[in-house]
């Protein structure tokens, strides 16, 4: 059972780098970036090929970054120069990423066994106390990791540019009348976002020392359960305790996926339940409105 739990928390350490990306465009711009799904698989494939090739695991996490940058940042051209609509910028992005990605790894999935990875240093820590060489290593990168790009956003929102990312969000119109280019802001945002989303792709093959073509599906889905989890179970207090609501509300969901499949639930119908997850908790506002309309009406009913 410990084990059990302990892998879900590596997880989804690695999750929460990419459920913090998503957060970024769907709650901070309003957007629902469909690019994070080949983007994902964009982090893994540059990893893996570098890592493959000889390079150092930290320069193929740097080299996917980059990826990741300039995926959002096609998004951001498509959505803001072309004038085509949000979400199928991200569509059109997601469908290139899948032949590019397929054109980086030259097949449909690369191996990464007996190769050094970012967690091999941590590894021979580890085989030192006689703990797991497989779950502790994945959980320290990802702790150092998510602290590290927690620290960065709290600091990067908080500066000018930053509050124009946040401001043209909430009303671009306002933002505008400051003399501030909403078009540059959302283009900074998208890759800010799929950059996170490249590292979270880079870290996840490498932890299971493979990458392959079909990584990202789904992403989108889970990266949006995840900050929902995150917002409803652990609160949105202000930005900083925002960011530690999606590292916990990533780790929650990953702690909730291992505890079904242990129930029995068959892994087919793990997209059905996390799709179905999302639903409910995007309706728990409107569920919360209609409860307070038969509050009300009893209420009213009770004073006449």
């Amino acid at each position: 059972m410990l084990n059990i739990i302990l892998g879900a928390v590596s997880l989804g350490l690695i999750w929460a780098i990419m459920t913090i990306g998503v957060y970024i465009t769907y709650r901070i711009l309003g957007i629902a970036d469909l690019t994070v799904e080949g983007t994902l698989a964009m982090g893994a494939a540059i990893a893996a090929n570098s890592i493959s090739n000889g390079t150092n695991p930290y320069l193929a996490t740097l080299l996917a970054l980059l990826g990741g940058l300039a995926a959002g940042l096609a998004t951001g051209l498509l959505h803001t120069k072309l004038r085509i609509p949000a979400l199928l910028s991200g569509i059109l992005t997601m469908i290139a990423l899948y032949s590019i990605n397929l054109r980086i790894m030259g097949r449909a999935n690369i191996s990464l066994l007996n190769r050094k990875t970012v967690y091999t240093p941590f590894q021979n820590i580890f085989e030192k106390y006689n703990l797991s060489t497989v779950i502790y290593p994945v959980i320290a990168v990802g702790l150092i990791t998510v602290m590290i790009i927690v620290c960065f956003l709290y600091w990067f929102f908080g500066t000018e540019i930053g509050c124009a990312i946040r401001a043209t969000g909430n009303n671009p119109n306002m933002v505008r009348a400051q003399g501030i280019n909403t078009n540059t802001m959302v283009i900074v945002g998208l890759v800010f976002s799929n950059g996170l989303v490249a590292i979270s792709g880079s870290l996840y093959a490498q932890s299971q020392n493979f990458a392959d073509i079909q990584m990202g599906q789904g992403s989108i889905v889970i990266g949006l359960a995840s900050v929902i989890i995150g917002e409803v179970l652990f609160g949105k207090r202000n930005f900083f305790s925002r960011l530690i609501a999606l590292v916990l509300g990533a780790i929650t969901y990953r702690i909730i996926i291992a505890l079904v499949l242990m129930m029995g639930m068959p892994a087919n119908d793990l997209k059905l339940f996390t799709a179905l997850t999302v639903a409910i908790a995007l309706a728990l506002p409107m569920f919360g409105e209609y409860l307070n309309t038969i509050k009300n009406s009893f209420r009213r009913r009770n004073n006449a």
